[in-house]
């Protein structure tokens, strides 16, 4: 009790607790720098729309908080996730969705979607506002990506099949120890169609050398200087890298075009080896 009747008694004790405080701080901080991954395989795990930014009258950008400023979604290069919801009946509808942002954006997750009339998860998108949660699990998917694997990526997407796409495209060309080339093609019905443009068009002028980007419209504006039409062999002989034992093509976009590019690229040599559909 002496010790608490001395005049200095309180500031030392208040600088014992200050020196604490300072010292929990720190350790939260220096602890929280280490992401957390938030995915889980195995379970829905619910996560909150905190911005949505319509981007036309059918197409979206959703972004969704992640529990901890430094927490990662944990989802390899070219894998996507599954989203639980509800269709108008009320009833629970599953679908994949590629993210189009990566681990090296932490904090968050973003998902640019395509709304149909009649899509059961479209409905669900359409519906959802700021401060709802989304149900979400994975990783999945069967692509695996390591830097160096290939000498030149040549992509084939149709509409929203863009997203991974984009995703692989990003995260070759932002790793500065990834000499990877990447030509893509992409096809669409018109040019309000053509989905993270803006993001393309950086990509193109950030990696002039790296990436090439060609587009392909069914309903060309007057003024076009791109591909019009379908995807023909032409074009991929033209804009793909040929077929090589270190090269490989990518496909994704609506069953139709899929099975159209398998038999373009079939006619034109490349060997299954060299192709991989999302």
């Amino acid at each position: 009790m002496e010790f608490l009747e001395r005049p200095d008694a309180q500031l030392i004790i208040g600088v014992a607790v200050a020196a604490v405080a300072v010292g929990a701080t720190a350790y939260f901080y220096f602890s929280s720098k280490k992401s957390k991954v938030c995915l889980n395989p195995e379970e829905f795990r619910a996560f909150k729309l905190v911005k949505r930014t319509q981007l036309s009258h059918n197409v979206a950008k959703f972004r969704f908080e992640l529990p901890t400023p430094t927490s990662v979604l944990g989802l390899p290069i070219g894998q996507h996730i599954s989203c639980r919801g509800k269709d108008s009946q009320g009833e629970e509808v599953v679908k994949p969705y590629t993210p189009t942002t990566l681990d090296s954006d932490i904090g968050y997750f973003e998902l640019v979607i395509k709304m149909y009339p009649q899509g059961r998860m479209s409905h669900h998108f359409r519906e959802m506002r700021e401060g709802d949660y989304m149900e979400v699990k994975g990783p999945k998917g069967r692509f695996k990506y390591q830097p160096g694997q290939v000498r030149a990526f040549g992509m084939l997407a149709g509409g929203s099949g863009i997203t991974p796409m984009f995703q692989v495209a990003r995260a070759i060309l932002e790793n500065p120890n990834d000499a990877t080339k990447v030509h893509l093609i992409y096809a669409n019905v018109t040019s309000e169609d053509i989905l993270l443009k803006e993001e393309l068009e950086g990509l193109t002028a950030n990696y002039p050398n790296r990436f090439k980007v060609y587009y392909v419209l069914n309903q060309p504006p007057e003024e076009w200087s791109g591909g019009v039409g379908f995807v023909s062999k032409e074009m991929i002989q033209t804009h793909c890298p040929a077929p090589a034992d270190d090269i490989k093509i990518l496909r994704c976009g609506p069953p139709p075009m899929n099975k159209a590019m398998a038999a373009h690229l079939e006619a034109l040599g490349y060997s299954p080896e060299m192709q991989f559909q999302f």
